[in-house]
C-alpha cells in the first residue's frame, strides 16, 4: 500500500479511485454483502503485521512490538498468546482487553493492571479470580484483602492453580 503522506497520488490512481467510486456508489444490497464479505475473507486471510517490530508468531495485529504468537491485537507490547487486545503490555494469554498491563487469563478488562483470572473489571489492581468490578485494588473472587494478605493467598493459589 502506498503512504499517501510522502507521495503525491497519480494520474493512473487517481482514475482506479474514481472508478472504484463509481462502481461502489452503484451497488445494490446483494452486490454490496458480496463485496463485503469477499473483502473480509480477504482480511481474515492476509496474516500480516503491519508496523509491528520484532513480534513472533502473531497475525492480524497492527502497531505491536516484542510480543508472541498474538491474533489481532493493536498497540500492544511485551503480550504473549493474547487475542483482540489493544493498548496493553506484557499481558498473557487475554482476550479482549484494553489498556491493561501484567494481565495473565483475563477477558474484556480495561485500564487495569496486575490481574489474574478475571473477566469485566475495569481501573482495578491486583485482583485474582473476580468478576465485574470496578476501581477495587486487593480483590480475591471480589473479597477484599489487605495487601499483606492478599500476596500470601494470591502465592499460594498461583502455586496450586500452575499459574506463574
Amino acid at each position: 500500500m502506498k503512504e499517501k503522506a510522502t507521495r503525491s497520488p497519480t494520474p493512473e490512481s487517481l482514475k482506479e479511485e474514481q472508478a472504484a467510486r463509481a462502481e461502489v456508489a452503484t451497488l445494490g444490497k446483494r452486490e454490496f454483502m458480496d463485496q463485503f464479505q469477499k473483502l473480509a475473507k480477504t482480511f481474515a486471510a492476509d496474516p500480516g503485521n503491519p508496523g509491528s517490530y520484532s513480534c513472533e508468531g502473531c497475525q492480524r495485529c497492527a502497531n505491536c512490538m516484542f510480543c508472541k504468537d498474538c491474533d489481532s491485537c493493536y498497540h500492544c507490547t511485551h503480550c504473549v498468546r493474547c487475542e483482540l487486545c489493544n493498548n496493553c503490555s506484557h499481558c498473557v494469554d487475554s482476550k479482549s482487553c484494553h489498556a491493561c498491563a501484567y494481565c495473565v487469563q483475563c477477558e474484556n478488562c480495561t485500564g487495569s493492571a496486575y490481574l489474574v483470572l478475571c473477566h469485566n473489571l475495569q481501573d482495578c489492581n491486583y485482583c485474582f479470580g473476580c468478576v465485574g468490578l470496578s476501581k477495587k485494588d486487593f480483590h480475591i473472587l471480589n473479597v477484599p484483602f489487605s495487601r499483606t494478605e492478599y500476596f500470601k493467598i494470591v502465592n499460594r493459589l498461583r502455586k496450586e492453580l500452575g499459574i506463574s
